[in-house]
């Protein structure tokens, strides 16, 4: 049995963000050239699947996972 790792919520102030803006808004990466790069080469994952467009929308709900971390966009 694998064990889950927490979610942790990042309100986002409204109901859609593009990928890329999410990682940096949540302070997952500081740079867009850090998000680039790490999305690019699927190091990201959305909804438990990678995911290689830093522009995808995602809405509230979704879950981003990167380096064994989990966020939650949240309202």
């Amino acid at each position: 049995m694998t064990k889950r790792t927490p979610v942790e919520d990042v309100p986002i102030g409204g109901e859609t963000i593009r990928l890329g803006q999410f990682i940096k808004f949540a302070g997952i990466l500081d740079s867009g050239g850090e998000v680039k790069e790490v999305v690019a080469d699927g190091f990201v994952t959305v909804n438990g699947e990678v995911d290689r467009r830093r522009g995808r929308q995602l809405a509230v709900g979704d879950v981003v996972g990167f380096e064994g971390r989990r966020f939650r966009v949240a309202e």
